[in-house]
């Protein structure tokens, strides 16, 4: 499932390419005709993430809310314009290293990239180089636009010169802005979007109010934003905790640290795309590791496999209906 980065990173593409322009909307899967239909001829006014959620604001007071869950993916084509850190990184999101390099290195298990973010697809729609994406590998230029339609496309967004085709979501739906305003009180804090402080206050006093596992509340959209499978095993691996901890248990301070940490790396993921949440490295094992998912994390995906810091075998086991990697020894 896409985490709290690939959103916000999907959030600034539709900035960058479709706020302030008028936007033709249509479903050509049909699922989505008639909230296509609302927004159809109308201009972007906003975008914005919270979480895995998106936000896209259009004249009239309509607002598109799209949720990507398990399957959602976004796939750009046409003249996409980058922002700097997008542009520097060669065109390629989430497939370099912090910033970008000026050399491409190219991520095999296909994790974001600037034409396609979400879900996996083997499949990816053609694009059309722009001044501002140079280098971009992939498919040769397509003269046909708009492109054409390729398997179940929910929602299509399209000006004249970028086209947004959203395929398999959780969620999406046309909302107004009192909607809007119901469904963000259901979140809790994202340290892109709160306040940090504030953020960091409802984090914790969430957290030190109740029995549940700590493990289960990392991914508990309404007690912190954006966390996923992958960040909740990471976050308390860098805490030294057990997962099994109850939240009110959890020393205060380290519940802080949770926080700051959670900052720091979704900004990481933000600006590489790529959830790199190991520390420490040398120049060659981050490039390597940017190279290579399975060397960025510490315990994610490693079951079995000795830990990193102590060489005690890494465990797996269900929580929250999702696979959580924990070291018993670091962790104890």
């Amino acid at each position: 499932m896409p985490e709290g980065h690939s959103v916000h990173r999907i959030a600034r593409q539709i900035a960058q390419n479709f706020v302030g322009r008028t936007v033709a909307a249509s479903s050509p899967q049909g699922r989505f005709a008639e909230g296509a239909s609302l927004i159809d001829g109308r201009e972007a006014r906003e975008s914005r993430a919270v979480g895995k959620q998106m936000f896209v604001a259009f004249d009239g007071d309509l607002w598109l809310r799209v949720h990507l869950g398990l399957y959602g993916a976004w796939d750009f084509a046409g003249e996409i314009v980058s922002d700097p850190t997008i542009a520097a990184s060669n065109g390629r999101m989430g497939q370099t290293d912090q910033r970008g390099t000026p050399e491409a290195i190219l991520d095999a298990a296909g994790e974001n990239s600037l034409t396609s973010i979400g879900a996996p697809r083997r499949a990816r729609g053609r694009v059309r180089m722009s001044e501002q994406t140079t280098g971009l590998p992939g498919e040769a230029d397509s003269e046909e636009w708009p492109p054409p339609v390729r398997g179940q496309v929910r929602l299509r967004l399209l000006t004249d010169l970028t086209c947004a085709d959203l395929r398999g979501p959780t969620a999406c739906v046309i909302q107004t802005p009192d909607e809007v305003e119901e469904s963000l009180a259901k979140l809790g804090p994202d340290p892109l979007v709160d306040d940090a402080r504030e953020g960091e206050e409802r984090f914790v006093a969430r957290v030190r109010r109740t029995v549940t596992p700590i493990g289960l509340l990392l991914m508990d959209q309404s007690v912190v934003s954006g966390i996923g499978n992958v960040y909740r095993a990471e976050l308390l691996f860098r805490a030294s905790l057990n997962p099994h901890t109850p939240g009110r248990e959890v020393p205060e301070e380290t519940v802080r640290e949770i926080w700051r940490d959670w900052s720091r790396l979704l900004v990481i993921g933000v600006e590489t795309g790529q959830m790199m949440t190991r520390d420490g490295l040398t120049a060659k094992e981050r490039r390597s590791a940017m190279a290579r998912r399975e060397h960025r994390h510490w315990v994610y995906g490693r079951a079995g496999l000795p830990c990193r810091v102590c060489g005690t075998s890494v465990v797996v086991e269900e929580a929250a209906s999702r696979k959580l990697y924990w070291c018993p020894s670091c962790q104890a």
